[in-house]
């Protein structure tokens, strides 16, 4: 193989390596092409759907889901700033120019760095919603979530911008031609550091702190016995002067409550994994290709660690729909458009009026599973309004933090 000036791993458009194997090239043009459409189809359609159910859904638009948005977007970057040139750099060679080769690189590197900073930031909000859950009504709330999203973001756009005096294009002469492509702009041993840098800061920094949060996590929410304890209170108010009735949907909406918990730190736990699993090629890579000369540039290799960054970021809205069912019926409405149905209007219409102090927090309206309250709803109160009749009405369920 021949000593050429980019790498193949400077950003993902780069496949200087298929371009030295002319016998491999209709294969792997042709595995390419199939797997590129294939995951960027997916991925575009599901992350564009995960933006406009969160924005257009009311009961949608919690924190977690600020943070989601964030990733889905981040993602939608990434695929279309890689994936689609990379399709039409292995058909014939760099053909978005000087400009091209800065503004994709740039867009790249900033879906990547978005996406690990979105991750952390939705894993530290999941730690202080269950297990500082007092702060957690002060702290994890959208309009904060808006905040940090918009400093991620404002960071790893001014982080990357040293990419723009990273890259350039080089012209190589081959047997068949001379070829155009998109990469480093001097030897490529000078950007180890910022390799290492990259590493640290988007990659082992976010999996270290998932590891400890999501340990402490599972320790308050899978461990504790929160339906038992729920359980012996109920029987005890039972004597204290409470309905049956009254005590039974207390229990049932605390145990729906850390039921809903539960699953939404599984979903958020499992896009972590995927995270450090499909990155972990080519960041291996890097850190292998930093200690050997000449580095390892295996076609077959290459491709894999390429497609398995697709997939990272292809893969979250599937995962979305098949842990949350509160994505799934959005996903749902979103792809059937249709509104309320004459039932559902009706059911509205005729449904019972509930009345408390506060705000409850485990009403449909305010529960969804990314909820920024209390882990732990202490007891529920029954608070009796007289009416005109002099008869009281519903009670109105609020829960104590």
């Amino acid at each position: 193989m021949e000593n050429v000036t980019p790498s193949a791993m400077t950003n993902f458009t780069n496949t200087e390596p298929l371009s030295n194997m002319p016998e491999n090239s209709v294969e792997v043009q042709v595995i390419t092409i199939f797997l590129s459409l294939l995951i960027c189809g997916v991925g575009i359609a599901g992350n564009i759907m995960v933006v406009l159910v969160v924005l257009r859904t009311k009961h949608m638009m919690t924190p977690t889901n600020c943070y989601l948005v964030s990733l889905a977007i981040a993602d939608l970057i990434v695929l279309l700033a890689a994936g689609l040139p990379n399709i039409s750099e292995v058909v014939s060679s760099w053909i978005y120019g000087y400009a091209g080769c800065l503004c994709i690189t740039y867009l790249q590197y900033l879906g990547i760095n978005v996406s690990s900073c979105s991750i952390t930031a939705f894993t530290v909000e999941r730690y202080i919603a269950i297990c500082h859950s007092i702060k957690a009504q002060f702290i994890c709330t959208v309009s904060r979530a808006k905040k940090i999203i918009a400093c991620v973001w404002i960071f790893t756009s001014l982080y990357c911008i040293m990419w723009f005096f990273l890259v350039d294009i080089h012209e190589m002469v081959y047997a068949n031609g001379v070829v155009v492509r998109c990469g480093y702009r001097v030897s490529r041993n000078l950007y180890m550091p910022i390799y290492f840098l990259d590493f640290t800061l988007f990659y082992v920094i976010p999996l270290v702190v998932a590891t400890v949060l999501y340990g402490l996590i599972a320790r308050i929410l899978f461990m504790n016995p929160l339906p038992a304890n729920l359980s012996e209170r109920g029987n005890d108010s039972v004597h204290q002067g409470r309905t049956n009735s009254t005590v039974k949907v207390s229990c049932k909406r605390n145990k729906g409550a850390v039921s809903s918990r539960k699953q939404v730190t599984k979903m958020l736990a499992v896009v972590v994994v995927l995270f450090a699993l499909l990155w972990m090629p080519y960041r291996t890579l890097v850190v292998v290709n930093s200690l050997m000369d000449p580095p390892y540039l295996n076609t077959w290799f290459l491709l894999f660690c390429r497609m398995s960054i697709y997939t990272n970021s292809a893969i979250n809205p599937i995962i979305y729909n098949a842990m949350s069912q509160k994505f799934r019926t959005a996903f749902k409405k979103l792809c059937h458009c249709k509104g309320p149905t004459s039932k559902e209007k009706a059911s509205k219409l005729n449904a019972p009026v509930y009345y408390s102090v506060i705000k409850d927090s485990s009403s449909p309206e305010y529960e969804t599973e990314q909820e920024d309250v209390s882990t732990y709803n202490v007891s529920a109160k029954r608070v009796n309004f007289p009416t005109q009749t002099g008869r009281a009405t519903t009670p109105g369920m609020f829960n104590i933090a």
